[in-house]
């Protein structure tokens, strides 16, 4: 699948599962995104999207690699709306 596609959907699920914080920025906890049924059907590879997306400046996260679990509660910030 074509990568750019594939952030654009998670942009999109984001925005979707997320809230805006004080900031005005939408973000959703990973855990959330993680566990939600659609996104789950949707992305083959959830964690490498995520990492192409932030290579790209379009979400902001702590960390490199995030896994299912340990990482539940870390926030992704869209940066880009």
């Amino acid at each position: 699948m074509n990568v750019e596609h594939e952030i654009n959907l998670l942009v999109e699920e984001i925005r979707r599962l997320g809230s805006k914080n004080a900031d005005g920025q939408v973000s959703v906890k990973f855990g959330v995104l993680f566990a939600d049924e659609k996104c789950a059907n949707l992305f083959e590879a959830l964690v490498g999207t995520l990492k192409a997306a932030k290579r790209r400046k379009i979400v902001s996260y702590q960390g490199e690699l995030l896994l299912q679990g340990v990482h539940d509660n870390v926030d992704i910030m869209l940066l880009q709306d």
